[in-house]
Protein backbone atom coordinates (compact mmCIF):
# COMPACT_ATOMS: atom_id res chain seq x y z
CA UNK A 1 0.00 0.00 0.00
CA UNK A 2 1.51 3.87 -0.81
CA UNK A 3 2.58 4.90 2.50
CA UNK A 4 3.15 8.54 3.25
CA UNK A 5 5.29 9.69 6.25
CA UNK A 6 4.12 12.86 8.16
CA UNK A 7 6.74 15.05 10.13
CA UNK A 8 4.89 17.63 11.88
CA UNK A 9 4.98 18.67 15.69
CA UNK A 10 1.15 19.37 15.48
CA UNK A 11 -1.29 16.50 15.98
CA UNK A 12 -3.65 18.39 13.90
CA UNK A 13 -1.99 18.57 11.13
CA UNK A 14 -1.21 14.42 11.46
CA UNK A 15 -5.15 13.87 11.75
CA UNK A 16 -5.91 16.01 8.61
CA UNK A 17 -3.57 14.50 6.57
CA UNK A 18 -4.58 10.69 8.10
CA UNK A 19 -8.49 11.98 7.10
CA UNK A 20 -7.78 13.12 3.80
CA UNK A 21 -5.13 10.65 2.71
CA UNK A 22 -7.17 7.60 4.42
CA UNK A 23 -10.30 8.54 1.46
CA UNK A 24 -7.59 7.89 -1.18
CA UNK A 25 -6.34 4.58 0.03
CA UNK A 26 -2.78 6.29 0.83
CA UNK A 27 -1.68 5.13 4.25
CA UNK A 28 -0.35 7.89 6.40
CA UNK A 29 2.64 7.29 9.59
CA UNK A 30 3.38 10.11 11.76
CA UNK A 31 6.21 11.76 13.59
CA UNK A 32 6.37 14.57 16.05
CA UNK A 33 9.98 15.33 15.91
CA UNK A 34 12.82 14.88 13.51
CA UNK A 35 14.07 11.84 15.40
CA UNK A 36 11.49 10.39 15.12
CA UNK A 37 10.93 10.22 12.15
CA UNK A 38 13.99 9.40 10.86
CA UNK A 39 13.66 6.24 13.06
CA UNK A 40 10.45 5.25 11.15
CA UNK A 41 12.14 5.52 7.89
CA UNK A 42 14.88 2.86 8.98
CA UNK A 43 11.86 0.59 10.07
CA UNK A 44 9.31 0.93 7.29
CA UNK A 45 8.50 1.41 3.61
CA UNK A 46 7.86 4.83 2.76
CA UNK A 47 7.01 6.32 -0.61
CA UNK A 48 6.70 10.00 0.10
CA UNK A 49 7.74 12.29 3.28
CA UNK A 50 5.89 15.80 4.15
CA UNK A 51 8.11 17.25 6.45
CA UNK A 52 7.48 20.27 8.42
CA UNK A 53 10.31 23.08 8.38
CA UNK A 54 10.02 23.88 12.08
CA UNK A 55 9.82 22.05 15.17
CA UNK A 56 10.92 24.13 18.01
CA UNK A 57 8.37 27.64 19.85
CA UNK A 58 8.51 30.51 18.18
CA UNK A 59 10.99 29.47 15.73
CA UNK A 60 10.32 30.58 11.92
CA UNK A 61 14.13 30.36 10.51
CA UNK A 62 13.13 26.60 9.01
CA UNK A 63 16.78 25.81 9.77
CA UNK A 64 15.37 22.45 11.28
CA UNK A 65 13.63 21.73 8.74
CA UNK A 66 16.80 21.43 6.45
CA UNK A 67 18.77 19.96 8.90
CA UNK A 68 15.57 17.08 8.80
CA UNK A 69 15.57 17.44 4.70
CA UNK A 70 19.40 16.85 4.37
CA UNK A 71 19.38 13.71 6.57
CA UNK A 72 16.59 12.12 4.89
CA UNK A 73 18.60 13.01 1.62
CA UNK A 74 21.68 11.48 3.06
CA UNK A 75 19.79 8.14 3.99
CA UNK A 76 17.52 7.32 0.97
CA UNK A 77 18.88 9.67 -2.14
CA UNK A 78 15.86 8.84 -4.03
CA UNK A 79 13.00 9.63 -1.45
CA UNK A 80 10.67 12.34 -2.45
CA UNK A 81 10.29 15.08 0.21
CA UNK A 82 7.20 17.96 0.59
CA UNK A 83 8.25 20.69 2.50
CA UNK A 84 5.27 22.18 4.71
CA UNK A 85 5.62 25.14 6.55
CA UNK A 86 3.54 28.04 7.79
CA UNK A 87 6.85 30.55 6.53
CA UNK A 88 7.44 30.40 3.20
CA UNK A 89 8.95 32.93 0.73
CA UNK A 90 10.52 31.72 -2.69
CA UNK A 91 13.79 31.97 -2.28
CA UNK A 92 13.46 29.64 0.39
CA UNK A 93 11.96 27.84 -1.47
CA UNK A 94 14.46 27.79 -4.74
CA UNK A 95 17.32 26.98 -2.06
CA UNK A 96 15.80 23.88 -1.02
CA UNK A 97 14.41 22.88 -4.83
CA UNK A 98 17.66 23.37 -5.53
CA UNK A 99 19.05 20.76 -3.25
CA UNK A 100 16.79 18.43 -4.21
CA UNK A 101 13.02 19.02 -2.20
CA UNK A 102 9.68 17.58 -4.15
CA UNK A 103 8.05 20.22 -3.22
CA UNK A 104 7.10 23.40 -1.37
CA UNK A 105 3.74 24.20 0.24
CA UNK A 106 2.66 26.29 2.65
CA UNK A 107 -0.29 26.28 5.61
CA UNK A 108 -2.60 26.02 5.83
CA UNK A 109 -2.91 24.14 2.50
CA UNK A 110 -5.37 22.97 0.20
CA UNK A 111 -6.46 19.75 0.15
CA UNK A 112 -6.84 19.40 -3.56
CA UNK A 113 -3.83 20.80 -4.47
CA UNK A 114 -2.09 18.89 -1.83
CA UNK A 115 -3.72 15.73 -2.53
CA UNK A 116 -2.96 16.38 -6.19
CA UNK A 117 0.88 16.88 -5.69
CA UNK A 118 0.71 13.62 -3.31
CA UNK A 119 -0.44 11.37 -6.06
CA UNK A 120 1.48 12.38 -8.92
CA UNK A 121 4.73 12.27 -6.52
CA UNK A 122 3.32 8.94 -5.72
CA UNK A 123 2.90 7.88 -9.09
CA UNK A 124 6.20 9.75 -10.21
CA UNK A 125 7.89 7.04 -7.29
CA UNK A 126 6.41 4.07 -8.64
CA UNK A 127 7.42 4.84 -12.04
CA UNK A 128 10.82 5.84 -10.57
CA UNK A 129 10.70 2.44 -9.12
CA UNK A 130 9.81 0.82 -12.46
CA UNK A 131 12.32 2.13 -14.42
CA UNK A 132 14.73 1.54 -11.91
CA UNK A 133 13.69 -2.23 -11.82
CA UNK A 134 14.15 -2.16 -15.35
CA UNK A 135 17.34 -0.42 -16.06
CA UNK A 136 18.61 -2.59 -13.24
CA UNK A 137 17.66 -5.77 -15.66
CA UNK A 138 19.07 -4.45 -18.31
CA UNK A 139 22.34 -3.70 -16.46
CA UNK A 140 22.43 -6.95 -15.29
CA UNK A 141 22.11 -8.87 -19.00
CA UNK A 142 24.62 -5.81 -20.51
CA UNK A 143 27.27 -7.32 -17.63
CA UNK A 144 25.92 -10.87 -18.32
CA UNK A 145 27.01 -9.87 -22.08
CA UNK A 146 30.38 -8.17 -21.42
CA UNK A 147 31.31 -11.16 -19.78
CA UNK A 148 30.63 -13.51 -22.46
CA UNK A 149 31.71 -11.14 -25.50
CA UNK A 150 34.28 -8.35 -26.49
CA UNK A 151 31.98 -5.60 -26.79
CA UNK A 152 34.59 -2.36 -27.21
CA UNK A 153 33.44 0.51 -27.02
CA UNK A 154 29.84 0.53 -27.53
CA UNK A 155 27.74 2.65 -25.16
CA UNK A 156 23.83 1.76 -24.83
CA UNK A 157 21.62 1.41 -22.34
CA UNK A 158 17.84 1.59 -24.55
CA UNK A 159 15.70 -2.10 -25.24
CA UNK A 160 16.27 -1.35 -28.62
CA UNK A 161 20.10 -1.31 -28.95
CA UNK A 162 20.66 -4.09 -26.84
CA UNK A 163 18.48 -6.44 -28.67
CA UNK A 164 21.35 -4.98 -31.85
CA UNK A 165 24.19 -5.86 -30.15
CA UNK A 166 22.93 -9.07 -28.70
CA UNK A 167 21.79 -10.42 -31.90
CA UNK A 168 25.25 -9.51 -33.32
CA UNK A 169 26.67 -11.20 -30.46
CA UNK A 170 24.94 -14.35 -31.25
CA UNK A 171 25.81 -14.34 -34.71
CA UNK A 172 29.68 -13.38 -34.58
CA UNK A 173 31.05 -17.07 -34.97
CA UNK A 174 28.82 -17.77 -37.65
CA UNK A 175 30.76 -17.33 -41.42
CA UNK A 176 27.62 -15.93 -42.75
CA UNK A 177 27.43 -12.59 -44.42
CA UNK A 178 25.87 -10.00 -42.28
CA UNK A 179 23.73 -6.79 -43.32
CA UNK A 180 23.78 -3.90 -41.05
CA UNK A 181 20.95 -1.44 -41.64
CA UNK A 182 20.28 1.78 -40.03
CA UNK A 183 20.27 5.97 -40.81
CA UNK A 184 23.85 7.54 -40.96
CA UNK A 185 25.79 7.78 -37.68
CA UNK A 186 23.71 5.70 -35.72
CA UNK A 187 26.18 3.12 -34.99
CA UNK A 188 26.85 0.45 -37.98
CA UNK A 189 30.47 0.35 -37.71
CA UNK A 190 30.29 -0.61 -33.88
CA UNK A 191 28.16 -3.46 -34.80
CA UNK A 192 30.70 -4.42 -37.07
CA UNK A 193 33.22 -4.38 -34.95
CA UNK A 194 31.20 -6.77 -32.37
CA UNK A 195 30.81 -9.16 -35.09
CA UNK A 196 35.08 -9.06 -35.81
CA UNK A 197 35.89 -8.87 -32.45
CA UNK A 198 33.49 -12.29 -31.70
CA UNK A 199 34.19 -13.98 -34.70
CA UNK A 200 36.33 -17.07 -35.17
CA UNK A 201 39.30 -14.98 -35.99
CA UNK A 202 39.01 -11.81 -34.19
CA UNK A 203 42.74 -11.41 -34.17
CA UNK A 204 42.41 -11.25 -38.40
CA UNK A 205 42.33 -7.76 -40.11
CA UNK A 206 39.03 -5.51 -39.94
CA UNK A 207 39.27 -3.89 -43.27
CA UNK A 208 36.74 -0.90 -44.19
CA UNK A 209 35.46 0.23 -47.30
CA UNK A 210 33.19 3.06 -48.31
CA UNK A 211 31.70 1.72 -51.21
CA UNK A 212 29.87 4.94 -52.22
CA UNK A 213 33.32 6.88 -52.50
CA UNK A 214 35.11 3.92 -55.01
CA UNK A 215 35.78 5.30 -58.50
CA UNK A 216 33.14 3.99 -60.95
CA UNK A 217 36.50 2.87 -62.90
CA UNK A 218 37.99 1.65 -60.07
CA UNK A 219 36.04 -0.53 -58.61
CA UNK A 220 37.10 -3.59 -59.58
CA UNK A 221 40.58 -2.71 -58.79
CA UNK A 222 39.82 -1.32 -55.16
CA UNK A 223 38.07 -5.15 -54.18
CA UNK A 224 39.95 -7.31 -55.93
CA UNK A 225 43.86 -5.74 -56.65
CA UNK A 226 44.98 -5.02 -59.61
CA UNK A 227 48.36 -6.09 -61.17
CA UNK A 228 51.51 -3.14 -62.73
CA UNK A 229 50.19 -2.05 -66.26
CA UNK A 230 46.28 -3.32 -65.65
CA UNK A 231 45.56 0.17 -66.45
CA UNK A 232 46.62 3.45 -67.13
CA UNK A 233 48.72 5.08 -64.54
CA UNK A 234 48.96 1.58 -62.30
CA UNK A 235 52.68 1.81 -62.15
CA UNK A 236 52.54 -1.00 -59.56
CA UNK A 237 50.99 -4.09 -58.36
CA UNK A 238 47.85 -2.92 -55.71
CA UNK A 239 46.46 -4.96 -53.10
CA UNK A 240 42.77 -4.98 -53.23
CA UNK A 241 40.36 -5.04 -50.15
CA UNK A 242 39.47 -8.58 -50.30
CA UNK A 243 43.26 -9.57 -50.33
CA UNK A 244 44.30 -6.90 -47.43
CA UNK A 245 40.81 -8.70 -45.41
CA UNK A 246 42.16 -12.35 -45.85
CA UNK A 247 41.69 -14.30 -42.76
CA UNK A 248 39.68 -11.35 -41.19
CA UNK A 249 36.23 -9.37 -41.87
CA UNK A 250 35.43 -7.15 -44.88
CA UNK A 251 33.29 -4.26 -43.78
CA UNK A 252 31.06 -3.04 -46.96
CA UNK A 253 29.64 0.55 -45.14
CA UNK A 254 26.92 2.47 -47.72
CA UNK A 255 26.41 -0.68 -49.97
CA UNK A 256 23.58 0.79 -51.57
CA UNK A 257 25.66 3.36 -53.27
CA UNK A 258 27.99 1.01 -54.83
CA UNK A 259 27.35 0.90 -59.18
CA UNK A 260 25.34 -2.10 -60.42
CA UNK A 261 28.73 -2.87 -62.33
CA UNK A 262 30.50 -3.27 -58.88
CA UNK A 263 27.21 -5.58 -57.40
CA UNK A 264 27.95 -7.70 -60.30
CA UNK A 265 31.56 -8.14 -59.56
CA UNK A 266 30.49 -8.41 -55.72
CA UNK A 267 28.03 -10.96 -56.16
CA UNK A 268 30.23 -13.38 -57.82
CA UNK A 269 32.64 -13.56 -55.23
CA UNK A 270 29.99 -14.41 -52.52
CA UNK A 271 28.64 -16.73 -54.79
CA UNK A 272 32.36 -18.60 -55.50
CA UNK A 273 34.28 -17.69 -53.42
CA UNK A 274 37.06 -16.57 -56.17
CA UNK A 275 37.86 -13.24 -58.10
CA UNK A 276 41.14 -12.70 -60.16
CA UNK A 277 42.97 -9.56 -59.62
CA UNK A 278 42.33 -6.76 -62.81
CA UNK A 279 44.78 -7.81 -65.22
CA UNK A 280 45.71 -11.30 -63.84
CA UNK A 281 44.59 -14.53 -65.10
CA UNK A 282 45.44 -16.46 -61.61
CA UNK A 283 42.27 -17.07 -59.61
CA UNK A 284 42.28 -16.49 -56.43
CA UNK A 285 39.81 -17.74 -53.36
CA UNK A 286 38.43 -15.24 -50.60
CA UNK A 287 38.86 -16.45 -46.70
CA UNK A 288 37.00 -13.36 -45.42
CA UNK A 289 33.39 -12.41 -43.59
CA UNK A 290 31.65 -10.07 -45.36
CA UNK A 291 29.59 -7.45 -43.28
CA UNK A 292 28.11 -4.95 -45.20
CA UNK A 293 26.03 -1.71 -43.79
CA UNK A 294 24.07 0.66 -45.57
CA UNK A 295 21.20 3.72 -44.79
CA UNK A 296 19.37 3.19 -48.06
CA UNK A 297 16.46 1.56 -48.65
CA UNK A 298 17.23 -1.77 -50.68
CA UNK A 299 13.79 -3.41 -51.39
CA UNK A 300 13.04 0.11 -52.86
CA UNK A 301 15.88 0.19 -54.78
CA UNK A 302 15.55 -3.39 -55.92
CA UNK A 303 12.23 -2.34 -57.16
CA UNK A 304 13.74 1.06 -59.06
CA UNK A 305 16.11 -1.36 -60.85
CA UNK A 306 19.04 0.39 -58.69
CA UNK A 307 20.23 -2.88 -56.39
CA UNK A 308 20.53 -6.06 -57.46
CA UNK A 309 17.88 -8.53 -56.11
CA UNK A 310 20.61 -11.23 -56.00
CA UNK A 311 23.21 -9.87 -54.27
CA UNK A 312 20.53 -8.05 -51.63
CA UNK A 313 19.81 -11.57 -50.66
CA UNK A 314 23.14 -12.90 -50.21
CA UNK A 315 24.61 -9.99 -48.56
CA UNK A 316 21.24 -10.57 -46.15
CA UNK A 317 21.32 -14.00 -44.41
CA UNK A 318 21.16 -11.89 -41.17
CA UNK A 319 20.06 -8.03 -40.51
CA UNK A 320 20.47 -6.16 -37.79
CA UNK A 321 18.99 -3.11 -37.24
CA UNK A 322 20.39 0.08 -35.70
CA UNK A 323 17.51 2.55 -34.93
CA UNK A 324 18.51 6.08 -35.00
CA UNK A 325 18.94 8.37 -31.60
CA UNK A 326 15.64 9.49 -31.45
CA UNK A 327 14.03 6.45 -31.02
CA UNK A 328 16.75 5.04 -28.01
CA UNK A 329 16.76 8.57 -26.12
CA UNK A 330 17.78 6.31 -23.09
CA UNK A 331 20.84 5.88 -24.76
CA UNK A 332 21.35 10.26 -25.25
CA UNK A 333 22.49 11.08 -21.85
CA UNK A 334 24.93 8.37 -21.54
CA UNK A 335 26.50 8.27 -25.01
CA UNK A 336 26.89 12.39 -23.86
CA UNK A 337 28.89 11.35 -20.64
CA UNK A 338 30.64 8.84 -22.39
CA UNK A 339 32.14 11.64 -25.15
CA UNK A 340 32.85 13.90 -22.28
CA UNK A 341 34.62 11.39 -20.56
CA UNK A 342 36.93 11.08 -23.89
CA UNK A 343 39.79 13.50 -24.83
CA UNK A 344 40.15 14.46 -28.44
CA UNK A 345 42.56 11.17 -29.37
CA UNK A 346 39.64 9.28 -27.90
CA UNK A 347 41.59 8.09 -24.89
CA UNK A 348 40.11 8.58 -21.41
CA UNK A 349 40.49 12.30 -19.83
CA UNK A 350 41.48 12.77 -16.30
CA UNK A 351 39.31 16.56 -16.59
CA UNK A 352 35.91 15.72 -17.02
CA UNK A 353 33.44 18.43 -17.63
CA UNK A 354 30.11 18.14 -16.23
CA UNK A 355 26.46 18.57 -18.15
CA UNK A 356 24.19 20.94 -16.34
CA UNK A 357 20.41 19.71 -15.80
CA UNK A 358 19.43 22.83 -18.95
CA UNK A 359 22.28 20.94 -20.88
CA UNK A 360 20.48 17.50 -20.40
CA UNK A 361 16.74 18.75 -21.33
CA UNK A 362 18.25 20.09 -24.57
CA UNK A 363 20.24 17.02 -25.11
CA UNK A 364 16.43 15.15 -24.81
CA UNK A 365 14.63 17.80 -26.55
CA UNK A 366 16.73 17.54 -29.79
CA UNK A 367 15.88 15.46 -32.71
CA UNK A 368 19.03 14.25 -33.60
CA UNK A 369 18.97 13.87 -36.76
CA UNK A 370 22.97 13.33 -37.31
CA UNK A 371 22.61 10.51 -35.01
CA UNK A 372 25.37 9.92 -32.44
CA UNK A 373 28.00 11.24 -34.87
CA UNK A 374 26.00 14.70 -34.56
CA UNK A 375 26.14 14.03 -30.84
CA UNK A 376 29.56 13.36 -30.63
CA UNK A 377 30.44 16.54 -32.61
CA UNK A 378 27.63 18.24 -30.14
CA UNK A 379 29.83 17.34 -27.03
CA UNK A 380 33.21 18.49 -28.42
CA UNK A 381 32.39 21.88 -29.54
CA UNK A 382 30.09 21.89 -25.67
CA UNK A 383 33.84 21.32 -24.35
CA UNK A 384 35.82 24.09 -26.01
CA UNK A 385 32.74 26.73 -24.75
CA UNK A 386 32.01 25.13 -21.14
CA UNK A 387 32.76 27.26 -18.42
CA UNK A 388 34.38 26.35 -14.88
CA UNK A 389 33.67 22.85 -16.23
CA UNK A 390 30.02 22.96 -16.33
CA UNK A 391 28.10 22.71 -19.72
CA UNK A 392 25.15 24.83 -20.09
CA UNK A 393 22.16 24.07 -22.60
CA UNK A 394 23.77 27.52 -24.69
CA UNK A 395 27.20 25.65 -25.14
CA UNK A 396 25.76 22.72 -26.63
CA UNK A 397 24.88 25.28 -29.92
CA UNK A 398 21.52 23.77 -30.38
CA UNK A 399 18.41 25.29 -32.09
CA UNK A 400 15.29 25.48 -30.31
CA UNK A 401 12.70 22.96 -29.80
CA UNK A 402 10.14 23.45 -32.22
CA UNK A 403 6.34 23.20 -31.20
CA UNK A 404 7.17 21.85 -27.79
CA UNK A 405 3.54 23.33 -26.36
CA UNK A 406 2.00 22.66 -30.07
CA UNK A 407 -1.25 20.86 -30.27
CA UNK A 408 -2.55 18.01 -28.12
CA UNK A 409 -1.05 14.96 -28.72
CA UNK A 410 -1.87 11.10 -27.59
CA UNK A 411 0.80 12.33 -24.70
CA UNK A 412 -0.01 16.24 -23.90
CA UNK A 413 -3.53 17.41 -22.28
CA UNK A 414 -6.22 19.11 -24.34
CA UNK A 415 -8.04 22.28 -23.90
CA UNK A 416 -6.32 25.63 -22.63
CA UNK A 417 -2.70 23.72 -21.80
CA UNK A 418 -2.67 22.85 -25.58
CA UNK A 419 -3.05 26.38 -26.46
CA UNK A 420 -0.27 27.87 -23.85
CA UNK A 421 2.39 29.74 -25.56
CA UNK A 422 5.74 28.55 -27.46
CA UNK A 423 7.52 27.66 -24.11
CA UNK A 424 11.04 28.51 -25.31
CA UNK A 425 13.37 31.11 -25.97
CA UNK A 426 16.97 30.27 -26.75
CA UNK A 427 16.78 27.43 -24.22
CA UNK A 428 14.70 28.88 -21.84
CA UNK A 429 10.84 28.51 -21.15
CA UNK A 430 9.13 31.84 -21.49
CA UNK A 431 7.43 33.93 -18.89
CA UNK A 432 3.77 33.32 -20.56
CA UNK A 433 4.42 29.86 -21.04
CA UNK A 434 5.51 29.36 -17.27
CA UNK A 435 2.57 31.35 -16.17
CA UNK A 436 0.22 29.53 -18.01
CA UNK A 437 1.49 26.05 -17.35
CA UNK A 438 1.37 27.48 -13.70
CA UNK A 439 -2.22 28.84 -14.08
CA UNK A 440 -3.47 25.71 -15.90
CA UNK A 441 -1.94 23.73 -13.01
CA UNK A 442 -3.75 25.56 -10.70
CA UNK A 443 -0.61 26.20 -8.97
CA UNK A 444 0.76 22.83 -8.41
CA UNK A 445 3.94 22.46 -9.06
CA UNK A 446 4.67 19.11 -9.84
CA UNK A 447 1.77 18.94 -12.23
CA UNK A 448 3.35 22.68 -14.07
CA UNK A 449 6.73 21.24 -14.51
CA UNK A 450 5.54 18.15 -16.06
CA UNK A 451 3.61 19.83 -18.63
CA UNK A 452 6.58 21.73 -19.60
CA UNK A 453 8.85 19.10 -20.01
CA UNK A 454 10.99 20.13 -16.60
CA UNK A 455 11.97 18.78 -13.67
CA UNK A 456 10.55 20.92 -10.98
CA UNK A 457 14.21 22.28 -10.09
CA UNK A 458 14.33 23.52 -12.94
CA UNK A 459 11.29 25.26 -13.03
CA UNK A 460 12.04 26.60 -9.54
CA UNK A 461 14.72 28.29 -11.35
CA UNK A 462 12.99 30.11 -13.72
CA UNK A 463 10.78 31.31 -11.05
CA UNK A 464 13.56 32.72 -9.73
CA UNK A 465 14.88 34.14 -13.13
CA UNK A 466 11.51 35.66 -14.20
CA UNK A 467 11.09 37.30 -10.48
CA UNK A 468 7.76 34.92 -10.19
CA UNK A 469 6.11 34.24 -6.73
CA UNK A 470 4.09 31.05 -6.67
Amino acid sequence: MRTVLVIDDNPAVKTALELLFGLHEIRTLAAVAPAEGLALLARETVDLVIADMNFSADTTSGEEGVELFRAIRAAHADLPVILLTGWTHLPAAVQLIKAGAADYIAKPWDNEKLLATVENLLELADSNRERARLQSARRQRRERLARRFELGAVVFESEAMEAAVELACRVARAPVPVLITGPNGAGKERIAAILHANSPAPGGPFVVINCGALPADLIEAELFGAEAGAFTGAQRARIGRFAAAEGGTLFLDEIGNLPLSGQVKLLRVLESGQYEPLGSSRTRTAHVRIVSATNADLPAMIREGRFREDLYYRLNLIEIAVPGLAERPEDIVPLAEHFLAMGAAGEPTAETARLSEEAREALLGHAWLGNVRELRNCIERAKLLAREGLIGAGDLGLPPPRGAEGAAGPDRPSGSAALAPEPREGDAVSREALEAALRDAGGNVSRAAQRLGLSRQALYRRLERFGLRL
